[in-house]
């Protein structure tokens, strides 16, 4: 990942932005972050805004510390459970109750 000094940016955003590939550059103001000009190229537009949500970024971390202490399920595990919750393979699973005020 690159670093731009924003005092030092003598071209125009565009010219960045083109010439960008799939790196990013961080924007720097008196060398603390300020702004990401990210690349796009092979992802999903949607990823972005989401990878940027506090409340994701918690969810991310739980399960990485999930990990790390060993507590993961196989694909084995997963499929035997859902089985065991279906009662089958071919018995689609229920949806639960909405509680109400839910959408």
């Amino acid at each position: 990942m690159k670093t731009l000094e924003l005092k030092k940016a003598s071209k125009a955003l565009a010219d960045y932005a083109t010439h960008l590939g799939s790196e990013s550059i961080v924007i720097t103001s008196n060398k603390r972050p300020v702004a990401v000009l990210v690349s796009l190229q092979g992802t999903e537009r949607e990823a972005l805004p989401l990878s940027l949500n506090p409340a994701f970024m918690k969810i991310i971390r739980r399960a990485r510390a999930e990990v790390k202490r060993g507590e993961v399920y196989s694909l084995k595990q997963v499929k035997q459970e859902m089985l065991a919750a279906t009662g089958g393979p071919n018995k689609p699973l229920r949806r639960s109750a909405r509680k109400a005020g839910r959408p």
